[in-house]
C-alpha cells in the first residue's frame, strides 16, 4: 500500500505558513491542520473557567469533543485567547496531549485526504520528524507585523501597528526560548523568508519542492 504525503510547515507568528499550507493542502488534496489552534482551542477552554486555570482532566474531555469545524472558531484569535494559547503552549502536558490528535490526523486522514499539511512551530522537528517535506517560512519583524496588523484589522479588531508589532516580538522570544519543542528548523527543512516573496510567489517556489521530493518517495502521487 503507498504511502500517504505529509508535508510540515513551521515558521514563527503571521511569517505566512497557514495560507501556504492551505494553497497545498487545496492542490494536492491533503488535509490541513493548524496546529496553534489546537492550542487555542484549550486556551479557549480555560479562558472558559472563573479563575483562567488549567484543569487538564476537563481539557482532556474537551479534546473528544473536538473537530475541525470548531477549531475554525473565529473567538480563537482573538488577543486574550492569543495570550493564553501562548502561556499554555509551554506546559509539558498539554504539548503530549495535542500530539497524538496532531500524530492521529497526521498519518490518519479522512479517506477523502491524500495525505496531510501540518503547520505550527515543532511540525519538522518534533511532530513529524519523517516528513516528507518540510518547510520553515519566515520573514522579518516588520513585515509579519504588518500582515498580522492588516490581518486584524480587516477582522474588524481594534488594536496599532506597534503593538501588534511588540506582541509579535514578545511571542517570537517565548517560542524561540521554549524549553521544550523551542522554534527552530529541522535540520533537513526548505528554509523561505517570504518578506519579499508574494504569496502567489512563494507558493510557486515551494511547490517547486514538493514535486522534485514526490518523485523519490513511494507516496500515492
Amino acid at each position: 500500500m503507498r504511502e500517504k504525503l505529509r508535508i510540515a510547515i513551521d515558521g514563527p507568528a503571521a511569517s505566512g505558513k497557514g495560507t501556504l499550507a492551505k494553497q497545498i493542502a487545496k492542490k494536492y488534496k491533503l488535509l490541513h491542520l493548524d496546529s496553534g489552534k489546537l492550542y487555542r482551542y484549550l486556551a479557549f477552554q480555560v479562558y472558559k473557567t472563573k479563575h483562567k486555570k488549567i484543569n487538564y482532566p476537563k481539557l482532556q474531555i474537551s479534546l473528544k469533543k473536538i473537530t475541525l469545524k470548531k477549531l475554525h472558531n473565529k473567538i480563537l484569535t482573538t488577543e486574550p485567547i492569543t495570550k493564553i494559547a501562548s502561556v499554555i503552549s509551554k506546559q509539558k502536558k498539554i504539548r503530549k496531549m495535542l500530539k497524538k490528535i496532531q500524530h492521529h490526523l497526521a498519518y490518519n486522514p479522512p479517506k477523502q485526504f491524500k495525505g496531510s499539511v501540518l503547520d505550527g512551530r515543532d511540525i519538522g522537528t518534533v511532530i513529524l520528524p519523517d516528513a516528507h517535506v518540510k518547510i520553515f517560512l519566515t520573514a522579518s519583524l516588520n513585515v509579519r507585523a504588518m500582515r498580522r496588523y492588516k490581518q486584524y484589522k480587516k477582522s474588524g479588531i481594534k488594536t496599532t501597528y506597534n503593538k501588534v508589532k511588540n506582541d509579535i516580538k514578545m511571542r517570537d522570544y517565548l517560542d524561540t526560548h521554549r524549553k521544550i519543542s523551542s522554534l527552530k528548523p529541522a535540520k533537513d527543512a526548505v528554509l523561505l523568508d517570504s518578506s519579499f516573496y508574494n504569496t502567489k510567489s512563494a507558493f510557486v517556489k515551494i511547490d517547486k519542492v514538493i514535486k522534485e521530493r514526490i518523485k523519490h518517495i513511494d507516496a500515492t502521487y
